[in-house]
């Protein structure tokens, strides 16, 4: 009896890994888990024909500069940010070291809205010099972490132009440099249907064989910033369709305040990314990406830090604020628009993780078993979200290995290799 009974459980498992098996290995390749790497804490964004070699070091040289002159000491810059003294104190010192040594995250040339339609000889001698920028920094050795171009879209009244920008962006990076960075980057904005993004998919394949690139080498970022780009017409959720539709060369979701805003009817006095037609599409983009790899950005402030003192204080407050609104919300990264929005975005970063630095480490000695006690019974996707605080903070600079290290009883190795594990996974 106990033979039959071991051979019925046998083919009974046989036969669920056989019916299942199309399905575990769909959630495989569609859900692969969080991807690897260092996240930028923001991108941003300059009109094409404002970039030049060293701009990253000249923004940071302004960034400081603005800190020296409308926010000179920690008490001041707490009150104008209505962050804490004490926070703002601990971190300021990081972000100054920030600002001299790596400004700027990620940097993108826009060919788009920031840019405007100048006719293509204009257009074409603008790419050209975005290219050359960019070679000449990685020459050089001051290439920010990640950059790259945002190119206009794939509607009707602008694809023929994108393709043309992004060929000729291509074709003089590979030139000047000998080989495609690692860290390049590609946006597509405006997107109003998934057969744009499997257009996308086809023109990069393409270009992959026009540039000899191998295969899958050119991915891209979405830029969502149309209804169409949530919701289809028969209710479906578009963006979860997209990214499918990118064939892992989809790399993250970028939300687009101002125009899905207006799309939506929002006065231009009410659009921002706290307002609650910009919640309910982040919402939708978070459970989109959610276990597939792709990064989330929320967007940025329009309200730029300039004018009076009071002007640059107001700026600044609000940007804060919006800034810890999005890391709360588990959104890692935004877009800054000019040189003195960056002491804001690092330093809301910086206490944000330094804030959550010692509770995310207590509670994760404890479950990886270092310590014993506390009085939260973590899960392994909860001490997944601890380890994943943690390694932001280390990659944005707001934390120390050796730190990190001694709070939780375990290196940052070990750490980031937990922030990255699929849950569910041993």
């Amino acid at each position: 009896m106990a033979k039959d009974s071991h051979r019925d459980l046998a083919e009974l498992v046989t036969g669920l890994d056989a019916r299942l098996a199309d399905a575990d290995a769909r959630l495989a390749r569609e859900y692969p888990g969080a991807r690897g790497g260092r996240q930028p804490v923001h991108s941003v964004y300059v009109p094409a024909d404002r970039i030049g070699p060293g701009l990253a070091a000249d923004w940071g040289e302004r960034a400081l500069a603005s800190l020296d002159t409308y926010a000179p000491d920690p008490a001041d810059l707490a009150r104008v940010t209505g962050l804490d003294e004490e926070s703002v104190a601990g971190a300021l010192p990081r972000v100054r070291a920030k600002l001299a040594d790596e400004p700027i995250e990620d940097l993108r040339a826009d060919f788009e809205d920031g840019y405007g339609a100048p006719g293509d000889e204009a257009e074409d001698a603008h790419t050209r010099a975005v290219a050359e920028a960019f070679v000449s920094d990685l020459s050089q050795g001051t290439a920010t972490p990640y950059f790259g171009i945002r190119m206009k879209g794939m509607e009707a009244a602008g694809r023929h132009r994108g393709v043309r920008t992004l060929d000729l962006f291509l074709r003089t990076l590979l030139e000047g440099h000998g080989s495609l960075p690692d860290n390049l980057v590609l946006t597509l904005p405006k997107i109003t249907s998934v057969e744009q993004v499997e257009a996308m998919v086809w023109l990069a394949g393409r270009l992959e064989e026009r540039f000899d690139l191998p295969d899958g080498r050119l991915r891209f970022e979405l830029q969502i910033e149309t209804p169409q780009s949530i919701l289809l017409p028969d209710g479906t959720v578009a963006v979860s369709r997209m990214i499918t539709a990118g064939r892992g060369r989809v790399t993250a979701l970028h939300y687009g305040t101002y125009d899905y805003s207006a799309a939506c009817g929002i006065t231009a006095a009410h659009q921002s990314l706290a307002h609650p037609v910009a919640d309910h599409a982040k919402s939708v983009m978070q459970v989109a990406a959610a276990g597939t790899g792709v990064w989330l950005s929320d967007g940025g402030s329009n309200i730029l830090p300039v004018g009076t003192p009071e002007e640059v204080h107001a700026a600044w407050r609000l940007h804060a604020g919006l800034i810890r609104r999005s890391l709360e919300r588990g959104f890692y990264q935004g877009w800054d628009l000019h040189p003195h929005q960056l002491p804001i975005r690092h330093l809301a970063g910086h206490v944000f993780y330094r804030e959550a630095f010692a509770p995310a480490a207590a509670r994760l000695r404890t479950y990886l078993g270092s310590v014993e006690g506390g009085n939260v019974a973590d899960e392994p996707a909860t001490a997944q979200a601890l380890a994943s605080v943690l390694a932001q903070g280390l990659r944005c600079g707001a934390l120390d290995e050796a730190e990190v290290a001694e709070a939780t009883g375990t290196d940052a190795t070990a750490l980031l290799a937990l922030a990255t594990r699929r849950v569910g996974q041993g």
